[in-house]
C-alpha cells in the first residue's frame, strides 16, 4: 500500500516535536519487582552479601539462574559484574 506523503510506516502522521525513535529490541529477561529490589537490596549488602535463607531467597536463587548473582560456599549471595550492570541500568536508572 503506497504511503501517503508526510505519513510514517502505518499511515500516522509523526508527532511533532518529537524525536523519532526506533525501538530497541529487548533482549534481556524481564525482572519483576520483587526481584529487582531483591538485587538492590543484594548491592546495599556488599560485601557481607545475602543469606538465601529470608524472604527474598526465591528471588535471589532466580537471580542466580540469569547470571546476575551467585551463591558463594557460605550460602549468602554476592552480585556478579553482569548483575552490578543491570542494577546500574535497571533500578539506578543509570546509562550502561
Amino acid at each position: 500500500m503506497p504511503q501517503s506523503p508526510g505519513k510514517g510506516k502505518h499511515g500516522v502522521a509523526p508527532l511533532p516535536g518529537l524525536p523519532h525513535m526506533r525501538a530497541k529490541m529487548w533482549n534481556e529477561p524481564y525482572l519483576e519487582t520483587c526481584c529487582r529490589s531483591a538485587l538492590h537490596r543484594l548491592s546495599l549488602a556488599g560485601a557481607a552479601g545475602r543469606p538465601g535463607l529470608l524472604k527474598d531467597g526465591p528471588c535471589l536463587a532466580r537471580l542466580a539462574g540469569m547470571a546476575l548473582v551467585c551463591q558463594r560456599t557460605d550460602g549468602r549471595f554476592e552480585l556478579t559484574p553482569a548483575g552490578a550492570g543491570r542494577h546500574a541500568r535497571e533500578v539506578l536508572k543509570q546509562a550502561g
